[in-house]
C-alpha cells in the first residue's frame, strides 16, 4: 500500500471528537462524519446505512452519492453487498465490487461503476445497528490496517448511536431505546401483569468511547485488569475444596484474566484511539461474533466466561451496575438473557412479571416463576439489549407477548383485559369452598402442585383438596451445595405442618435432563430428556436417595406420608426404589425415630411403557400419577423445548386419549388409584376431557383450581364423553373442535 493511502485510525478518531463536540443535530453529525471518513481513507465515497427495522436497512448520510438518495435508499437484510454485511455482521472488502456475490447497483444514488468496495457493520455487542461503507473508483483492496480503522470508528458510531448522538427524522434516526417494541416469545408460566423494567443485568454505558489521553486509558485499563485479577483470585481462595466443576470455571476466569493476547488486544485498542472502555468493549464484541459460529459446547463455553469477564471488567471501569444505587421499582417486571432459580428467589414475590431472552418451559426459572404465580415470557429476542430500567412494560404471559414502551392504545386494550381477569378471579373466589361437582353427580379432587414454601398459602386460597406433587428438587437447585439431611427433614415438616391434616404427595429428587444441580457433574448427553435423569440418577447414587428418604420419614414424626418415585420406565426400578424405602424404613426404626402411621409409595407415569407394565406392577404401587408433560412429549416423539414441534401436537388428539383411556381402565379393573398431573390438568377444556374418559383426580398450579372448577361444575361428564366418542366413531383426529363447540353451549 502506498504512503497516499495510508490511514491513521488515532488522527481519524481525533477529527471525529471534534464533531461529536459540536452542538449539531443528528444528521449534520452524520454529513460531517461521512465526509472526514471519505477524507481520511482517500476514497470517493463513504456512506452510513441504519436500521429503520429488523429487515430494513436506510442509507442516512453519504458523501459521494446523490443527497436526494438519503433517507430514500433502502434494502433488505441480505439485499446486496450492504445486506450482506448487515445479516453476516462481518466485513466485506474487494477489489471488484461487481463481481462480488450478491453486488446489486443502485442507478437512484448516482452511483458509478466503483470498483473498490468495503463494508463494516456497525454493531455493539452483537446488537447490529447498520453498515459503514467506503467506495473507490480506484481498483483495490483495503489494507488490514484500513479495515481495523473503519471498524474502530464503526464501534464509535454505534456507541454514539446508543448515546442518542444521531437523533433526527424517520424510523432510522429515531431515539434509541424511545420506540414501542413487541416482543413474541413463549409462554413459561401464564398470567398478565404491567409494570416497569428491571435489569437483571444493567447495561453498561460507554459515555467516552474515544480516548483524549492514551497513557492515562493505559494505565486505567491496567488498573481495572488487575483490581479483576485480584477478584478472581479471591473467588478462587473461597472455593477451593469446592466443588470441581466450579472450581474449573474460576480456573477458566484467571486463566483470561492473565491472558497477554487479550491484553494485548486491548491495548492495541487503545493505541487506535479508543478509550479504555470501548477498547474492552470491542474486543467483546469480537469475542461475541466468535461464539455466535463456534458450535463446539465447550470452547462456546469458555467464550462465554470471557464475555463475562469482559462485564465485570467494564463495571469495574465505569462504575455501573446495581451497585451504583439505582432503586427498584415499586411494579418491577425482571428482564434479563437468563436467570437462576437462586437468584429468582432472592427477589421473590416483588416481582410482577419476568421476560426472559432464553429460558425453556420446564427450567429452573419457569418452575419457580410457576411456584411463584408470575407471568413469564422466555424466548424474547433482544428484549435486553432494547430495554432500559423504569421503561413501562406489560407482559401477556398467556400468549407469551411482552409491549415494551407501548402506546396509549395498547395500555388502555391491556388493563380491560386484566380487569376482566381480575373479575373471573373473584368470581372463581366465590366458589373456592365448594366441591368441584359436576352437574352428573361426580366428584373431581382438585389438587395443587408445589416446591416452595411460599407455595402452601395457596392450599387454602385456591380451595385444592391438598398437594398431588410437591417438587422437592427446587431445594437442591437453589444451593450451591448439597443440603444436609436435617436440612431438608425440617423444609418437609414444616411443609405438612402448613398442610395441616391434608395429604402432601413428595416426588423424590428429580434431577438430570434441563435440571443439573450446581455441584453435581454434568453429564454430555446427546438426549437428556431421554437419558440419566430422576429415579435413574437416584438408583445410580443410592446415597442421595437414602439421605432424602430419611429426612422424609423424620418430618412426617409419625404422621401418614406419601411418596412418589419419578420416571419409573419399568417395574424394577420401582421394585429398587421401594426396596431402598424399606431399608430406611428399618434403619430409622433401629435408631429409635417414630415411623408414619400410615405410608403410601407411588410412581409417576411418564413413560409410555409403564403404560404395559404387568399387572404385578399395578398391584404393587400404592397409587399411580401420570406425569402428563413427559409422556405427552415421548407419546409424540416432540420435545417440548423444542418450539418448532412442541406445538404440533394436541393433547385431545384421540390416539393420546385413547392412551390415557387404556390407563384409566387398567387402574380401575387392578383397583389402582391414579392421577394425571401436569399443564394439562390446569387447562380448563383438557380437564374437562381427563374427567370424562375417567380421571377423578388432577393436579395443577394453585392458580388454575378456579377456572378448571369452574368448568367442571357446569357440564355433565356423560354428555361430554358421548361428544367425544362421536368423534372417534367419524376418524376425527382431534376431539377439540366438537368439545368447545359443547362447552361453548354450556358456559
Amino acid at each position: 500500500m502506498s504512503d497516499s493511502f495510508k490511514t491513521d485510525s488515532r488522527q481519524m478518531l481525533g477529527r471525529l471528537r471534534a464533531v461529536m463536540a459540536e452542538d449539531a443535530g443528528g444528521q449534520t453529525r452524520l454529513d460531517q462524519i461521512t465526509r472526514l471518513i471519505a477524507e481520511e481513507m482517500h476514497t470517493e465515497v463513504c456512506s452510513i446505512y441504519l436500521f429503520r427495522d429488523e429487515d430494513t436497512l436506510e442509507l442516512c448520510a453519504t458523501e459521494g452519492l446523490k443527497a436526494e438518495a438519503v433517507h430514500q435508499t433502502r434494502m433488505k437484510l441480505g439485499e446486496g453487498l450492504v445486506g450482506r454485511v448487515a445479516r453476516s455482521g462481518e466485513v466485506i472488502n474487494t477489489d471488484n465490487a461487481p463481481a462480488a456475490k450478491g453486488f446489486r447497483f443502485m442507478p437512484e444514488t448516482g452511483e458509478e461503476a466503483y470498483s473498490s468496495f468495503a463494508g463494516v457493520p456497525v454493531q455493539r455487542l452483537g446488537e447490529k445497528l447498520g453498515v459503514l461503507v467506503v467506495q473507490s473508483k480506484q481498483a483495490r483492496l483495503f489494507s488490514d490496517e484500513e479495515i481495523y480503522a473503519l471498524e474502530v470508528v464503526a464501534m464509535v458510531l454505534a456507541e454514539m448511536a446508543e448515546l442518542g448522538a444521531f437523533v433526527g427524522e424517520g424510523a432510522a434516526m429515531s431515539a434509541r431505546h424511545s420506540q414501542a417494541v413487541l416482543f413474541r416469545g413463549s409462554c413459561g408460566q401464564e398470567g398478565a401483569a404491567q409494570g416497569h423494567v428491571w435489569l437483571h443485568e444493567p447495561r453498561v454505558v460507554v459515555t467516552n468511547p474515544i480516548a483524549e489521553d492514551p497513557a492515562r486509558e493505559l494505565e486505567r485499563l491496567h488498573e481495572a485488569v488487575e483490581a479483576l485479577r485480584v477478584g478472581v483470585d479471591r473467588m478462587l481462595s473461597s472455593a477451593k475444596g469446592g466443588e470441581k466443576e466450579h472450581l474449573d470455571v474460576l480456573e477458566a476466569y484467571r486463566m483470561f484474566a492473565n491472558s497477554k493476547g487479550w491484553m494485548r488486544r486491548m491495548e492495541g485498542n487503545i493505541d487506535s484511539g479508543l478509550s479504555a472502555e470501548a477498547a474492552v468493549e470491542k474486543e467483546q464484541s469480537a469475542a461475541r461474533a466468535r461464539m455466535s459460529q463456534v458450535s463446539d459446547a465447550y470452547l462456546r463455553e469458555r467464550l462465554h466466561d470471557l464475555d463475562d469477564l469482559s462485564n465485570r471488567l467494564l463495571r469495574i471501569l465505569t462504575g455501573q451496575g446495581h451497585e451504583t444505587g439505582a432503586e427498584m421499582p415499586a411494579d418491577p417486571i425482571l428482564v434479563a438473557r437468563n436467570i437462576g432459580p437462586a437468584e429468582l428467589l432472592d427477589y421473590g414475590r416483588a416481582l410482577k412479571g419476568i421476560v426472559l431472552e432464553e429460558g425453556a418451559v420446564g427450567s429452573h426459572a419457569a418452575i419457580v416463576a410457576r411456584a411463584l404465580a408470575i407471568p413469564l415470557i422466555i424466548h424474547a429476542a433482544r428484549v435486553t439489549t432494547e430495554a432500559l430500567n423504569g421503561d413501562l412494560i406489560l407482559v401477556d404471559g398467556d400468549q407469551g407477548i411482552a409491549h415494551l414502551r407501548p402506546d396509549d392504545s395498547v395500555v388502555s386494550a391491556f388493563r380491560d383485559k386484566m380487569a376482566m381477569q381480575a373479575q373471573a378471579q373473584e368470581r372463581y373466589a366465590s366458589i373456592r369452598d365448594k366441591p368441584a361437582k359436576t352437574l352428573c353427580g361426580a366428584h373431581i379432587k382438585l389438587k395443587m402442585n408445589a416446591g416452595l414454601m411460599a407455595d402452601l398459602p395457596s392450599l387454602e386460597s385456591s380451595g385444592a383438596e391438598g398437594v398431588g406433587l410437591f417438587r422437592t428438587e427446587l431445594q437442591f437447585l437453589i444451593r450451591n451445595h448439597m443440603p444436609k439431611r436435617a436440612e431438608l427433614s425440617e423444609l418437609y415438616a414444616r411443609v405438612m405442618d402448613a398442610a395441616k391434616d391434608q395429604r402432601v404427595v413428595f416426588r423424590t429428587l428429580d434431577i438430570g435432563s434441563d435440571k443439573v444441580l450446581p455441584y453435581m457433574k454434568a453429564t454430555d448427553e446427546p438426549n437428556p430428556a431421554m437419558g440419566w435423569r430422576a429415579i435413574r440418577v437416584g438408583l445410580d447414587k443410592p446415597g442421595v436417595m437414602r439421605m432424602q428418604l430419611q429426612a422424609l420419614i423424620r418430618a412426617a414424626r409419625g404422621r401418614p406420608l406419601t411418596i412418589m418415585f419419578p420416571f419409573v420406565a419399568q417395574r424394577d426400578e420401582f421394585t429398587a426404589a421401594r426396596a431402598e424405602m424399606d431399608k430406611a424404613l428399618e434403619r430409622e426404626r433401629i435408631l429409635g425415630h417414630p415411623i408414619p402411621e400410615v405410608i403410601e409409595v407411588g410412581a409417576m407415569l411418564e413413560t409410555p411403557s409403564l403404560a404395559f407394565a404387568p399387572d404385578s406392577f399395578y398391584s404393587e404401587v400404592d397409587f399411580l400419577s401420570v406425569g402428563g408433560n413427559d409422556l405427552k412429549q415421548f407419546f409424540f416423539a416432540a420435545d417440548r423445548e423444542n418450539e418448532r414441534v412442541r406445538r404440533r401436537y394436541d393433547t385431545l388428539n384421540v390416539s393420546f386419549l385413547n392412551f390415557l383411556e387404556g390407563i384409566v381402565y387398567r387402574c380401575a379393573t387392578l383397583d389402582t388409584p391414579l392421577s394425571f398431573c401436569g399443564e394439562d390438568a390446569g387447562r380448563p377444556v383438557e380437564a374437562a376431557c381427563l374427567a370424562a374418559i375417567g380421571f377423578r383426580t388432577l393436579s395443577m398450579r394453585p392458580a388454575s383450581i378456579g377456572p378448571v372448577k369452574s368448568v367442571l361444575r357446569r357440564i355433565d361428564l356423560g354428555e361430554l364423553r358421548d361428544v367425544i366418542h362421536a368423534e372417534r366413531s367419524v376418524g376425527a383426529q382431534s376431539v377439540r373442535p366438537a368439545v368447545m363447540e359443547y362447552l361453548r353451549g354450556k358456559l
